[in-house]
C-alpha cells in the first residue's frame, strides 16, 4: 500500500507540503515512531489550519486560538487526516520538530532519532475507522524500511513526555492499532 524512497525520505504516496521546521538528523539510527494528534482550532477538523501551522503559514486572525500559538515553529513526517489523507512535512531523511523536550529508553531528544505521525483528532473524540487502516500500513512500511523500529518502540507522544503532552489520548485504542502489527 505504501512505499518510501529511501534516497529522499518520501512516503510516495503522500502529498508534499514542505516544512521549513526541520533539520539535518544526526547519525542515529531511526527506531522509534511518535504518534500524535492534533486538531485546528481545537477539537474542529478539516481544513488547512493544520498544514499552515506545519508550514509557518497560520494566520492569528483566523481563530483566538491561532494568536496562542502563533510562534511555534513545529512540524511533523506525516499527517493522516480523518478522511485517511497522507501528508508528508518532512522527509524521513531529516529531524522534524514534533517531540519537543523528551525520553524514551534512557535516551532524550526524540525527535533525533523518531518519526513523527500525527493524527488529526483529540485526546477524547474517537479517530476515524481509516485513520486506523492507514496508520497501520504506514508504521508496517517504516518497519519494513527502518528495522530498528521495533513493535515497542512504537509510541505515542504522552509516553514521550509524561506530564507535558496527552495526545494520542484515551480515545486512541492502542489494543486495536497493534492487532495489526503482530
Amino acid at each position: 500500500m505504501f512505499s518510501i524512497n529511501q534516497q529522499t525520505g518520501q512516503l510516495n504516496e503522500a502529498l508534499q507540503l514542505p516544512s521549513p521546521n526541520c533539520d539535518a538528523r544526526p547519525a542515529d539510527e531511526i527506531s522509534l515512531i511518535v504518534i500524535h494528534g492534533i486538531s485546528l482550532p481545537p477539537a474542529e477538523f478539516g481544513g488547512e489550519y493544520i498544514d499552515q501551522l506545519f508550514t509557518n503559514n497560520l494566520n492569528p486572525m483566523q481563530h483566538p486560538y491561532f494568536d496562542e500559538i502563533k510562534d511555534l515553529k513545529v512540524s511533523s513526517h506525516l499527517l493522516i487526516e480523518r478522511t485517511g489523507t497522507v501528508k508528508q512535512f518532512v522527509p524521513f531523511t531529516q529531524r522534524a520538530w514534533h517531540a519537543g523536550e523528551s525520553q524514551f529508553n534512557n535516551r532524550t531528544c526524540c525527535n533525533d532519532f523518531s518519526i513523527g505521525i500525527e493524527l488529526e483528532g483529540t485526546d477524547d473524540i474517537a479517530y476515524t475507522d481509516i485513520q486506523y487502516h492507514v496508520l497501520q500500513q504506514l508504521c508496517i512500511c517504516l518497519q519494513q524500511t527502518y528495522t530498528a523500529i521495533l513493535p515497542q518502540n512504537i509510541v505515542g507522544h504522552c509516553d514521550i513526555a509524561p506530564g507535558r503532552k496527552t495526545d494520542p489520548g484515551a480515545s486512541f485504542d492502542w489494543q486495536r492499532f497493534k492487532a495489526k502489527l503482530a
